[in-house]
């Protein structure tokens, strides 16, 4: 098997192992499906990304392209990034993957998965150090927009620096399995 078909199969494996049935459990019939075949296929060649804001605009466009993909009437965008933040994630803690398209390079940029169980972390851990930051009620991963998704970020962001963490994105690990 040469090179570019490996990498094309394990990608598409990541697809399948990172976003899991559970990950989107109850977004509508066919979505899951729908949500792996265009992750393992997107085009992870993103040399031209030189700033977060790119990578956040990539991400974005990404993300309305998953939505365009989907079998429902909603347009689910907390599923459909959440899913491409799983995804991301699993690229980047693949060897081949990480490697072949240098995606420690947008590891700083790259955001948490978001879903109740991370939300009731931020949440933790912001009345944990008294901070004076404050969370919108989590609205559930159906009716997740763009607007209530970033004020997460933003402390997850801060969260993973007060956990001496090199990015926002490995408080998921922490966050999921301390609140599911």
């Amino acid at each position: 098997m040469d090179r570019d078909k490996f990498i094309s199969t394990v990608q598409k494996f990541v697809a399948i192992e990172a976003v899991g049935v559970s990950a989107l459990r109850g977004q509508g019939k066919g979505v899951l499906g729908e949500i792996r075949s265009y992750l393992g296929q997107v085009n992870l060649r993103v040399e031209n990304i030189k700033t977060k804001d790119q990578f956040i605009e990539w991400l974005n466009i990404q993300t309305e392209k998953i939505l365009d993909q989907l079998p429902v009437k909603n347009r689910p965008w907390g599923a459909a990034r959440k899913a491409i933040n799983l995804f991301l994630r699993g690229c980047l803690y693949n060897k081949y993957l990480c490697e072949q398209y240098h995606l420690y390079n947008y590891e700083n940029w790259m955001e948490i998965p978001l879903d109740s169980a991370v939300a009731k972390g931020l949440r933790k851990e912001i009345e944990k150090r008294k901070s004076n930051k404050k969370l919108p009620r989590w609205p559930g991963l159906k009716y997740l927009k763009k607007e209530i998704s970033d004020k997460y970020q933003k402390v997850a962001e801060l969260v993973a620096v007060q956990n001496n963490l090199t990015a926002k994105v490995h408080l998921d690990i922490f966050l999921w399995l301390e609140n599911r």
